[in-house]
């Protein structure tokens, strides 16, 4: 079986394993523990799910909350949040109490409509073919794509991020985004150069936000 199959009901199961009960805070791994700062900063209270609710773009900050805590409580961002938990360049910033982070983060719904997997690139199958993720090699690669993925949506060092500030995501990238008006007239963020919108901001804590996403970010 080729590993992105592999691949796919791995993301099924861990998505299912770690979508928090309604009551209680997630669950973390003892890896996830270990990539946190060994002690929480001044203040720091980790978020129940019963105290985080999804708000529009007036939602209040709330300082005592990091980002890798109000991730684990969004149930339509399980997806996302398991990839970021994957590698430590992806999984820091979350929890840099230090270093502040506009999360642009596609929902579950957006990821499973997208036309490839996120560790997917066009460009592996045109020099490889069909068999582009078999194997060891195979694997490095899908593994450096989806490290990839998430990068491009993390702008690292950057909130708030007003409209029409150029900034770089983790993946080197360069967005910014504007204000433009839908078919109704209202007035909807867009990330730029990609033209994606954003649904909403849903959080903001004490090292950044989090912008839920209408589709994803070029990471190819």
């Amino acid at each position: 079986m080729k590993f992105f199959t592999l691949l796919h009901l791995s993301f099924s199961l861990l998505t299912a394993a770690t979508a928090p009960p309604s009551d209680q805070q997630p669950l973390r791994r003892p890896d996830d523990q270990q990539r946190l700062p060994p002690h929480p900063p001044p203040d720091h209270l980790p978020v129940m799910m019963g105290s985080s609710k999804v708000n529009n773009n007036d939602s209040q900050v709330q300082p005592a909350v990091l980002l890798y805590d109000i991730l684990g409580t969004q149930r339509s961002l399980t997806t996302f949040f398991s990839l970021t938990r994957m590698h430590e360049s992806t999984s820091e910033p979350l929890s840099d109490a230090n270093t502040n982070t506009t999360v642009l983060a596609p929902g579950n719904v957006v990821i499973d409509d997208q036309p490839r997997k996120p560790w997917e690139n066009p460009s592996d199958y045109a020099a490889l073919g069909e068999q582009a993720y078999d194997g060891s090699g195979g694997k490095d690669r899908a593994d450096d794509n989806l490290r990839r993925f998430v990068e491009a949506h993390l702008v690292v060092g950057t909130s708030p991020w007003e409209a029409g500030v150029k900034a770089k995501t983790a993946a080197g990238t360069e967005v910014w985004w504007e204000a433009k008006k839908d078919k109704d007239g209202n007035e909807q963020r867009v990330i730029m150069p990609d033209e994606v919108q954003v649904d909403r901001v849903a959080s903001r804590v004490a090292n950044g936000e989090v912008w839920i996403l209408n589709g994803v970010l070029n990471s190819a």
